[in-house]
């Protein structure tokens, strides 16, 4: 069929009009959500995709990990469902990466197809993290997992509401899975009323445009496919290579795991591949395919063009080669609870392919962690035990570029989620008191322009039979410096004994470590690389920095060459 070109004004309009459905679906996901998971770290995202499933958009301030789902979430249903079976009022579930797309088993994707007059004219969908979908262990993430079945439920793409009502019997299956089955019932019904409001402001753009919106949304595919080429175009031929590595996982899988990244540019079009990269593990650091490409769309637009619309049409100038059988593309059943891990990595080694020929944008190796404490137990509330799961995902350092400091204590790459607030923790887990909460001095990678700083965040537990998941990376391989910049600092878990004393630091793939009323998690979150001569750093700088707590007196004298005197937040450079 013939496809009507839209104007370029109307496509534009269109575009704002659709995000902002996104933005306003997804902000009911977060209000209404039950779990803190949702409501105070925003763990979700959302996307509108066309009649064949394709996103055309995702909302701005969400997580680029979570696209890796909605990539393929409704396109899955369009292959294993007849349109005849595709009914207004449905809505879809999946969380399996290996079945329908997706992360890791604890982020379920609800998508819904969208019908004016019986026509299907696209699908909306949103992804959230539960805090708890069943596994081996509360969290539904483990270090120590080596296969997806101890990793929690795994669900097929199946209808979770049928012809406008929910499906129950899914439902009872579902939350019959969970350690926090409230919890779960409040997050799902956030995430299918999401979906309500979505398909009713998609269904009124119709109803003003017509087939004209069709007609946008398959031009604004096309137009960031122009834009991704006229980007690429821009970078000289070439091949460019580099490697990172992941720490490891812990006891399970201890030696270091290269990711392996050859960037060859032919005109408009670049091949990635991941060519010997390391093989697919027993452990739970593997990357499915639609996690990679996730990945590698979030590189695309921080490197070759921030203004790139997020949706599919990223992809159609690239070919991706990810060996089936390697850690970036692993066969069923392997182990991807902690997929997070590994895939922060693929940032760094792109970056460090492509640094040499896209300067203007390059940056040092940022935190490249997702540093999580998750605290479970079972403790007594109002009068009645009750079990609880605790999720905090805490950031760190971002990489200096050649023309400004990295940002301290902030998420990066492919995790986007709020620093969760005391008060938050403190008043929905009465069980954890954050004693310490504090940009780690010294962590930011010294340079002319300096590494963003870590954190350092210390949580004491109030009574007994808590446990606590320690998971993050960084801890081995540090954060690398850019030309003459220092590395950041590694991060690292610590257990301090309420009983004696004692600190003993904790494996970064740390699985249900007991703790005793009055014990204290200490967690050191990685800093940032630095770019340049340090020396080369003003002494005034270096001086604010000091005033800040992100650079120790000792710290100014040792890696930047400047002497400064005082205390109590009163210091001057000597000399």
């Amino acid at each position: 069929m013939h496809k009507r070109q839209a104007d370029p004004v109307t496509v534009e309009v269109v575009r704002n009009l659709l995000m902002s459905i996104a933005e306003e679906t997804n902000t009911v996901i977060i209000k209404s959500a039950y779990s803190t998971n949702i409501k105070e770290r925003r763990d979700n995202t959302t996307a509108i995709m066309d009649p064949a499933g394709n996103v055309v958009i995702q909302v701005e301030s969400s997580i680029p990990m979570l696209l890796a789902a909605l990539l393929f979430a409704a396109r899955s249903v369009v292959s294993q469902y007849h349109p005849e079976d595709i009914h207004p009022g449905d809505m879809f579930i999946v969380n399996d990466p290996y079945h329908g797309g997706g992360n890791h088993l604890p982020d379920i994707t609800v998508v819904g197809p969208v019908f004016s007059n019986g026509k299907l004219i696209g699908w909306v969908g949103n992804t959230a993290h539960h805090s708890d979908i069943g596994g081996k262990v509360p969290g539904s993430t483990s270090g120590d997992a080596d296969s997806l079945f101890q990793e929690g439920i795994r669900i097929p793409v199946i209808k979770i509401c049928r012809d406008g009502a929910v499906n129950d019997d899914v439902l009872k299956l579902l939350l019959n899975n969970t350690r926090t089955p409230d919890e779960r019932m409040g997050d799902l019904t956030a995430q299918i009323s999401a979906n309500l409001i979505g398909t009713e402001k998609l269904q009124a753009a119709y109803e003003k445009y017509g087939d004209t919106l069709l007609d946008c949304m398959a031009e604004m595919l096309d137009y960031t496919n122009r834009l991704m080429r006229a980007a690429i175009s821009q970078i000289p031929d070439g091949k460019y290579t580099a490697v990172d590595y992941v720490d490891g996982c812990g006891t399970l899988y201890p030696d270091p795991i290269n990711i392996n990244v050859a960037a060859t540019v032919s005109g408009d079009e670049m091949t990635i591949d991941f060519t010997g990269t390391h093989s697919e593990v027993m452990a739970p650091i593997n990357i499915p395919y639609p996690a990679l490409l996730a990945s590698v769309i979030y590189c695309m637009k921080a490197l070759i063009n921030p203004d790139l619309p997020t949706n599919w049409g990223i992809l159609r100038p690239l070919t991706i080669i990810a060996p089936k059988g390697s850690i970036v593309n692993p066969e069923e059943p392997c182990a991807v609870g902690l997929t997070i891990d590994a895939n922060q990595r693929v940032p760094d080694a792109i970056f460090g392919a492509l640094n040499g020929v896209l300067s203007k944008r390059a940056l040092a190796a940022s935190n490249g962690a997702c540093t999580t404490c998750v605290f479970f137990g079972q403790v007594s509330n109002n009068g009645r035990d009750q079990y609880f799961i605790c999720h905090e995902a805490i950031a760190g350092g971002a990489g200096a570029s050649h023309i400004h400091d990295g940002l301290s204590g902030v998420q990066v790459y492919l995790t986007n989620t709020s620093n969760m607030p005391i008060e938050a923790t403190e008043g929905e887990f009465p069980a954890i008191m954050v004693k310490k909460y504090l940009l780690r001095t010294d962590s930011g990678g010294a340079g002319e322009f300096r590494g963003g700083c870590g954190i350092w965040r210390e949580y004491m537990v109030t009574c007994d039979g808590i446990a606590v998941n320690c998971f993050g990376d960084r801890q081995r391989f540090a954060p690398w410096g850019m030309e003459g910049g220092k590395d950041g600092k590694p991060g690292a878990f610590f257990h301090i004994s309420a009983a004696t004393g004692e600190v003993t630091q904790l494996s970064a793939k740390t699985t249900g470590y007991p703790l005793k009323k009055g014990d204290v998690i200490r967690v050191f979150t990685p800093g940032a690389g630095g770019v340049g001569d340090p020396k080369k750093r003003p002494a005034e700088r270096v001086l604010q920095d000091v005033m800040e707590g992100k650079v120790s007196i000792e710290g100014a004298l040792q890696d930047y060459g400047v002497q400064i005197e005082g205390h109590d937040g009163q210091y001057s450079v000597v000399g």
